[in-house]
């Protein structure tokens, strides 16, 4: 009964929040299974889910990967040619949560909410990009999900060799990492 107890209790305490939507994401190298945080992030998460019921990260690529930083994917297919976007959303990263290891957050332009369809998962805890005020250096980067389980799969593509692929002078992947399918689960 008491590691019942404490099993329920680490469960409960390990993530940020509770989660509510679920996603898996099927990629060439493993499962990325992810608890998307609906309460906290509402805007984020439809349009997140938006786009995965639409198919648009379907055979989409991690473009963009740091060691000790974040990997980004989401929004370019296998010849570098980036995806139809909707318009931008407005950025919910004054919800509170933080990018810490193993969140999933909006990637955006300097514009604070110019986010549309491309993500990044944080391989490390990136504090420097939490909401710290609603000026345009402040903002921050909208955590709207957690990987709860394939962090593995994430932590072998931060450590791909990098270089200059399609339009991007350096941080591509020298192995192509494509995401081949997500799919969603709501509660």
């Amino acid at each position: 009964m008491r590691s019942i107890i404490i099993g329920l209790f680490v469960s409960i305490f390990s993530s940020q929040v509770l989660a509510g939507t679920q996603v898996e994401m099927r990629t060439n190298l493993g499962l990325i299974t992810l608890d998307l945080f609906d309460e906290q992030a509402p805007v984020t998460v439809e349009n997140f889910v938006a786009y995965a019921e639409d198919g648009a990260f379907d055979e989409t690529i991690f473009h963009r990967v740091i060691e000790g930083f974040m990997v980004q994917g989401g929004g370019f297919d296998r010849n570098y040619e980036r995806r139809d976007t909707r318009d931008p959303i407005q950025n919910e990263a004054n919800n509170g949560l933080k990018n810490t290891r193993g969140t999933i957050a909006m990637a955006r332009t300097p514009a604070p909410h110019s986010a549309t369809m491309q993500f990044f998962v944080n391989v490390v805890d990136n504090p420097f990009l939490d909401h710290t005020d609603e000026t345009p250096r402040g903002w921050g980067y909208c955590v709207f999900g957690q990987v709860t389980s394939g962090m593995d799969v994430i932590d072998s593509i931060a450590k791909l060799k990098t270089g200059s692929a399609g339009p991007f002078p350096k941080d591509v992947p020298m192995e192509t990492v494509v995401i081949e399918q997500v799919t969603v689960s709501r509660p």
